[in-house]
């Protein structure tokens, strides 16, 4: 992965057709999708149960791009090695995930990913402080994690504040939740250079329809060229 920070679209598979990923992920992918973005969900750290290791493997052959595992479990660190085994090019843990954030990052680059650490609505950005040197990414999430299609949270000032800590190290900022073509300038403009979107993409598209897909997502990046 080269370091950029030109704005990157990442789809979120879960709002993909279940029955049909692998097509699904070529589908965006051929469209003008930046990195995948997989959801994973254990019933317990979120309300809602989505993929695991196999899961995530399975997908891995049909991802050319980037793919972006966000792991909405606890605890983190006994599955970090099974998400690198499945083909995880970033894996994000919640800094609420557990007690040793720390020590979880440590492990995620040591396995051979980049390091992603998220950060929910109600957590402020001082909370990775002390973590930035450990980090690739840095996942703003505005929605309450746990499904799409929720309303947007307006994090613009964390994500300022997060810009400004960040200063000239190399660390994405990435905001999952409720990204469109009416929310997505606002976040570019306070320094996040990567965006997820479930619905936004995927509302209207399908494998046999994919231009939809990319008429999604060049509607977020034109929106978002607009205030640039």
């Amino acid at each position: 992965m080269t370091f950029h920070r030109s704005i990157k679209i990442a789809p979120s598979i879960l709002s993909a057709d279940f029955a049909n990923f692998g097509a699904e992920i070529q589908a965006i992918e051929a469209q003008g999708a930046d990195w995948v973005h997989v959801d994973v969900m254990d019933g317990h750290f979120v309300p809602n149960l989505t993929f695991g290791p196999m899961a995530v493997k399975a997908f891995r052959p049909h991802v050319k791009t980037v793919m972006d595992v966000h792991l909405m479990i606890a605890p983190v660190d006994p599955y970090i090695d099974a998400y690198a085994d499945a083909g995880a090019d970033i894996l994000t843990a919640h800094v609420e995930a557990g007690p040793h954030i720390h020590r979880t990052l440590q492990a995620i680059r040591g396995a051979g990913m980049k390091a992603g650490v998220a950060l929910n609505p109600g957590t402020p950005a001082e909370a990775v402080a002390h973590l930035l040197d450990l980090t690739d990414l840095i996942c703003v999430m505005t929605v309450n994690p746990g499904f799409g299609g929720q309303k947007y949270i307006d994090m613009t000032d964390k994500v300022r504040r997060l810009r400004k800590m960040i200063g000239d190290r190399e660390i994405h900022i990435e905001i999952d939740g409720g990204m469109d073509p009416t929310t997505a300038p606002g976040m570019a403009q306070a320094g996040a250079d990567v965006l997820v979107a479930g619905s936004a993409v995927f509302r209207g598209g399908s494998v046999s329809q994919p231009g939809v897909y990319g008429e999604n997502m060049r509607a977020i990046r034109d929106a978002v060229e607009a205030i640039q």
